[in-house]
């Protein structure tokens, strides 16, 4: 799921990845809103708040929305930095070290006092900005940039243009294509739903500490991956023998 890049990646990969990280995603960006009332997940509408704000010589607030835009940049520059370098020394666990940060910042966040939270709402978004530009540059790396986590106006654009291309597909293997993109596509969408929508049934009684569910979610697919990388190895040491 996470190991696998390139041609090595085949649909199923991208769509577990795809599911795993879209669910974060959904968490974080519903939690974000209802705590400090901020987009967590994507700039676009911060971009255009710094525009408005700059026109109207608001320049303060116009530069928290730069340093928003910012801390999303940065989060996606870390991520790819570390994966180039870790890339160096093994190819096979690229992925750890940005992983293994998202954890960090989300469990931190997480259990930091409310009362915190609310005083510090500018600190917070930048912290669950930088997780995600992190995600989606991850993501994006390893998939080729075939998979996007954060948000869905691409989504839902690309998704309308391949509905459409169905009604005019020149060769079975064009349809295959086109179907298995489409399913990509609505498990990215479906998946940051049902994440969204269980952060917004918990985040009453657990504040906070609904992030935690993302992390344990990040944190199992770790796991899993490493469980499944183990198991293929002492396969094909059974097939073919020993070194």
């Amino acid at each position: 799921m996470f190991r696998h890049q390139g041609k090595s990646r085949d649909l199923k990969h991208n769509i577990g990845i795809a599911s795993l990280l879209s669910f974060v995603a959904g968490i974080v960006n519903v939690v974000g809103f209802l705590a400090v009332q901020k987009l967590t997940t994507n700039v676009t509408g911060h971009f255009a708040f710094m525009v408005e704000e700059a026109l109207k010589f608001n320049i303060h607030q116009s530069l928290f929305y730069f340093i928003y835009i910012f801390s999303f940049l940065l989060g996606a520059f870390f991520s790819n930095f570390i994966i180039e370098i870790t890339e160096k020394v093994t190819d096979k666990y690229i992925y750890i070290i940005p992983v293994l940060t998202e954890v960090v910042i989300l469990t931190v966040i997480a259990l930091v006092r409310f009362e915190f939270i609310i005083t510090n709402p500018n600190l917070i978004a930048c912290a669950m900005l930088f997780a995600m530009g992190l995600q989606n540059s991850l993501v994006t790396t390893i998939s080729n940039s075939v998979v996007r986590t954060t948000h869905l106006t691409g989504l839902f654009t690309d998704l309308g243009i391949e509905i459409s291309q169905l009604f005019f597909f020149k060769s079975i293997e064009q349809k295959t294509k086109l179907v298995s993109s489409i399913k990509l596509r609505m498990t990215i969408i479906t998946t940051f739903f049902i994440g969204g929508i269980i952060a917004g049934l918990l985040f009453s009684s657990l504040k906070m500490k609904t992030l935690l569910i993302a992390s344990l979610i990040l944190i199992l697919g770790l796991i899993t991956d490493y469980i499944n990388i183990r198991i293929r190895m002492n396969r094909l040491k059974q097939k073919y023998g020993a070194p």
